[in-house]
């Protein structure tokens, strides 16, 4: 088996990321409640500037200048930066939100640490959580890739402790008709995973050995052209929320 990469990256994979990762209103209502009065917020690993709210005062901090480039007009720009050296005084932000990206950082523990010194009130993470169950599919046809996704995901466990204070796990369901199309909003769509620009936006494929995305794409084109797919999970596709390892951290001091 030859080496995973380093990282995923989005300078050279994510040019068209943002039409794909569009922020689901449905999430937004959880990221936005859970950052509670706080009228400052920074947003770090901020992407395309998923789930920011527009209501308050955002900070944005993003390392790819791809992703940089991304930001809807309507958003102030994002600092080029990373988690583990923010340039900001101690507390001061009221909020801090990571989404989605605290698995990318090269150190998450001290990036969170950073999180935490710079704020002085909640700080929200999106994540998932490796060790929880789901009722997504995607491993059976790629168990390669369920152990990939554990190496990779920082465990709730290591995130609280690296932000201190205590701590909420809230899991998110996830809706059949997501509009952010990461790996497990498309439970109910299978047939999108067979379009090479949906999975360019989803980290994990980078990450499997050579040979693996084809076998499982082909696998899966079959089982859709003969009904297989349907006849094991096409419950699925009537089902209007999945149990998945989707969870929203929401660590105070």
């Amino acid at each position: 088996m030859s080496e995973e990469p380093a990282s995923y990256s989005y300078d050279r994979e994510g040019e068209r990321y943002a039409g794909i990762r569009r922020p689901d209103p449905r999430i937004a209502r959880h990221v936005h409640d859970a950052l509670g009065a706080a009228r400052t917020v920074i947003n770090v690993g901020a992407g395309a500037g998923s789930y920011e709210p527009e209501d308050r005062y955002v900070v944005a901090v993003e390392p790819s200048a791809v992703m940089r480039a991304q930001r809807p007009k309507h958003l102030a720009p994002a600092l080029a930066g990373t988690a583990d050296a923010l340039p900001f005084d101690d507390g001061a932000f009221d909020a801090a939100m990571a989404m989605l990206t605290v698995h990318h950082w090269p150190d998450p523990a001290a990036g969170l640490r950073e999180l935490r010194r710079v704020t002085s009130g909640p700080v929200v993470i999106l994540t998932f959580d490796p060790e929880a169950s789901t009722e997504f599919w995607m491993f059976d046809y790629a168990p390669e890739m369920a152990d990939v996704e554990r190496r990779r995901y920082v465990s709730p466990r290591i995130i609280t402790a690296a932000l201190g204070g205590t701590s909420e796990l809230r899991p998110i369901p996830v809706p059949h008709d997501c509009v952010d199309r990461f790996q497990v909003a498309l439970y109910a769509r299978p047939e999108a995973f067979l379009d090479s620009e949906v999975r360019r936006a989803q980290s994990a494929w980078t990450f499997l050995p050579p040979g693996v995305e084809d076998r499982v794409m082909q696998s899966l084109a079959d089982d859709l052209e003969s009904g297989a797919w349907d006849r094991r999970y096409g419950a699925l596709r009537a089902k209007p929320f999945i149990d998945c390892q989707l969870r929203l951290i929401v660590a105070r001091r």
